[in-house]
């Protein structure tokens, strides 16, 4: 049970919260780290950029890791980058499949419940037809 609570709060509609703010977290401090490492990050929003496209595993080379510092940096923020945009695109396919889950568990209740008016029709038939039938199989010794 602990185990589907902890499941629903990594991933599921909680989850997709808790996922998209981690990852910017991440995308902040690795802002922050390639700002503080990266001599061609200029500025703050340089070292987001340069952040962003690494974690994505994007690339685009207009700003690159150029120290053996920001190059093992960029190693981190790639590790923890693709940890966490999978989490927010398990977190997003886990909504879409629990739409389709509860369409599914409504067309089972109801099925279920017509099977249930169904057997107490057929009941209650049966001891209309036969009405001793159950008092003389308590009255058997």
């Amino acid at each position: 049970m602990r185990k589907v609570k902890l499941h629903k709060l990594v991933i599921g509609r909680r989850g997709l919260a808790y996922s998209l703010g981690l990852c910017m977290l991440i995308l902040g401090i690795g802002g922050l780290g390639f700002w503080a490492l990266e001599p061609r990050a200029e500025t703050y929003s340089d070292g987001l950029w340069l952040a962003f496209t690494t974690a994505a595993t994007v690339g685009y080379g207009d700003i690159v890791p150029s120290t053996h510092a920001s190059r093992f940096f960029a190693v981190l923020v790639v590790l923890m980058g693709l940890a966490v945009l999978s989490l927010v695109t398990a977190s997003v396919a886990a909504m879409l499949v629990e739409v389709e889950e509860r369409a599914v568990d409504s067309e089972l209740l109801r099925e279920i419940h017509a099977l249930r008016l169904e057997v107490r029709h057929l009941r209650e038939e049966v001891h209309a037809q036969h009405p001793a039938s159950g008092k003389e199989k308590a009255d058997a010794p």
